[in-house]
């Protein structure tokens, strides 16, 4: 069975991992290496995740109680409650359905005399262009916040030059992954300086916690090679457990419900260590690898189910998302062929303020709940792909005939 996901990092990025747990490094000069190898005109500060950096960045800034953030109504569970943690109003923007990223109109409506950050993500691999957004949050002297968590690419994107702040994760999942660490550039000095001083009062990141974690999660990559993953599935079900279930629980970074102040760590050393690693030696040709497979599935699937975000010109395709009208039997069909389908069991539309019920993000909820994830990544064969592909266009044009 072809797994869900791979982790994308290699044998020898655990090995070095492990190493660099053993050495007395110099966490300072691990930041340092890793700044200046992001190389850009905003200065930027590492952190423990993108979710610690959102947390030091809305602690730093203090807004008054009952301050407004926009956000995009499709995020992370954390993202949201982070703003609330900190007595703010998250704002849902619903998204338009071919680009993932909200419109100007929509934005327009969300505004109100409490508003006063935007957070706009670029969802599943996709790149937008935000100058638009950017302009509009400026006009009203707003601060405009770009979360590329999932649209890391190599050197060659660094978000757009007119955001405020713009969030980089190498959390476990994410292209490049380090097991963890996010770069966050900032583009106020003062704001900057601010962050980095309050992150300096973190405790530590321990050493070992990161050694288990790698060990952890090399269990993990092994287990999602092709063979080794049928005999887990089979494995699974034999002694009448929940695969699934048990996949989505051992990739959760900080767990379901977090506290916030599990955010507030600085790196470990060895961490640092292999996030430094991972940014001086990008996998393009990985990438691109991947984004040529998906451009593949979606030239095949494009007229008959929706995939959201699938035509914007510049993507990834870190996951390929598709929204069919009957996400289980889907899901059920390509398992049985041979291929783990998921939903998006890790997003969560942002909810509506009582207040402003006219806000509520239909399009957003609609497509969390249709949203289904085709195993993609690049030890797919092209082969697989189109298979993947015909058993999606037969679901479709012939739901009832389809086990």
């Amino acid at each position: 069975m072809w797994s869900r996901k791979r982790l994308d990092i290699g044998w020898t990025d655990f090995a070095a991992g492990l190493l660099g747990s053993g050495l007395r490094w110099n966490r300072e000069h691990q930041h340092q290496a890793i700044e200046q190898a992001w190389s850009t005109d905003r200065e930027s500060l590492v952190c423990l995740s993108v979710r610690s950096g959102w947390d030091l960045f809305l602690s730093t800034l203090n807004l008054p109680p009952g301050s407004e953030v926009l956000m995009s109504a499709l995020t992370i569970p954390d993202m949201a409650r982070i703003v609330e943690a900190h007595g703010l109003v998250p704002v849902p923007l619903d998204l338009d359905p071919n680009t993932l990223v909200p419109t100007v109109e929509s934005f327009e409506r969300g505004l109100s005399e409490r508003t006063r950050i935007v957070l706009v993500a670029h969802l599943f691999g996709t790149r937008n262009d935000l100058s638009d957004l950017i302009a509009a949050a400026h006009a009203h002297n707003l601060m405009f916040v770009e979360d590329c968590a999932q649209a890391y690419i190599g050197p060659s994107f660094r978000g757009h030059a007119d955001s405020d702040a713009v969030l980089f994760s190498f959390g476990t999942i994410k292209t490049a992954t380090a097991l963890g660490g996010a770069v966050v550039q900032i583009a106020d000095e003062t704001i900057r300086n601010a962050m980095r001083k309050r992150q300096a009062e973190y405790a530590v990141q321990s050493r070992a916690k990161f050694a288990q974690r790698l060990v952890k999660y090399a269990a993990l990559k092994f287990i999602s090679l092709r063979p080794c993953y049928g005999l887990f599935v089979q494995g699974c079900r034999m002694i009448g457990r929940d695969y699934n279930a048990i996949l989505n629980k051992s990739v959760k970074g900080f767990g379901t419900a977090a506290p916030i102040e599990r955010f507030r760590s600085q790196p470990s050393a060895p961490l640092l260590g292999l996030l430094k690693r991972r940014i001086q030696r990008p996998p393009v040709d990985r990438i691109e690898r991947q984004a040529s497979l998906g451009r593949r599935i979606y030239q095949q699937l494009a007229t008959d189910v929706p995939c959201p975000g699938g035509a914007v010109p510049e993507h990834c395709f870190w996951v390929f998302p598709l929204s069919p009208s009957d996400p289980q039997s889907l899901i059920e069909s390509l398992r049985d062929a041979g291929f783990d389908t998921t939903q998006g069991e890790s997003l969560c539309v942002v909810n509506t303020p009582k207040d402003r019920p006219e806000l509520d993000p239909a399009v957003s909820r609609q497509l969390l709940e249709r949203l289904v994830y085709l195993p993609l990544y690049p030890a797919l064969t092209e082969s697989a792909c189109d298979q993947m592909a015909k058993i999606v266009q037969k679901q479709i044009r012939e739901p009832s005939k389809t086990p």
